[in-house]
């Protein structure tokens, strides 16, 4: 497998439209970078979920997915399923995350997720982070809308496995949805495992790269 390395990372902002979303695209990837990384700032923005039960589940999720982390995490109220019609509070939230920091690395939803949050959220992120690498995270559901991922992160078995435990004991508001369970998040680090030489791994898409080969 070709292997890039990249440049020691200071920043790293994580977007997702709704609690969880983060924790099932790019989970274990936080765990990796975080734990390689202590003192790490993570400025995470979910644009739905704030001010209830979902949002409780996050801070406590989000912090146990990033250890020893500097993580400054911000929950909005927009409605789920509706940020069309809220375009304008999302792209002022994205810009205010912009306006806070300058992030290393930026992990987002796919811009060809099948959700229209998703995929709002993942078309506005280029709109404020012009100059930054972006991983765009995915996530199984019924629509079965996974693709042909161009970047991997491998996970080690225990990363993979303390994943799937985060998700299962920070979320109890989703244990009852079919597909929130161990064999579908392992079973999909599994094949992108395979798909990278690795025994699990997480996947994502990069829509423009920027190469640094002469240092």
């Amino acid at each position: 497998m070709i292997r890039l390395g990249a440049r020691p990372l200071e920043r790293v902002v994580a977007v997702g439209a709704h609690c969880d979303d983060i924790a099932i695209g790019a989970g274990g990837t936080l765990l990796t970078l975080c734990g390689a990384r202590p003192g790490l700032r993570v400025d995470a923005l979910v644009l739905s979920g704030g001010g209830g039960e979902r949002e409780a589940e996050e801070r406590a999720a989000l912090a146990a997915f990033c250890p020893g982390a500097d993580l400054r995490l911000t929950v909005l109220k927009l409605p789920d399923g509706r940020l069309p019609a809220h375009w304008e509070e999302a792209k002022s939230a994205v810009e205010e995350l912009r306006g806070r920091t300058d992030p290393d690395l930026v992990i987002a939803p796919r811009a060809e997720d099948a959700h229209q949050d998703h995929r709002g959220l993942a078309r506005l992120i280029p709109t404020a982070f012009r100059d930054h690498l972006v991983l765009g995270y995915e996530i199984v559901k019924w629509d079965g809308d996974l693709g042909r991922p161009v970047a991997y992160q491998p996970l080690t078995p225990e990363t993979a496995e303390e994943k799937v435990r985060l998700l299962q004991e920070h979320y109890p508001s989703q244990r009852h949805r079919p597909w929130y369970d161990r064999e579908a998040f392992l079973g999909l680090a599994r094949i992108r495992g395979i798909e990278c030489h690795a025994r699990y791994a997480e996947a994502f898409a990069v829509t423009k790269l920027t190469l640094d080969l002469g240092e």
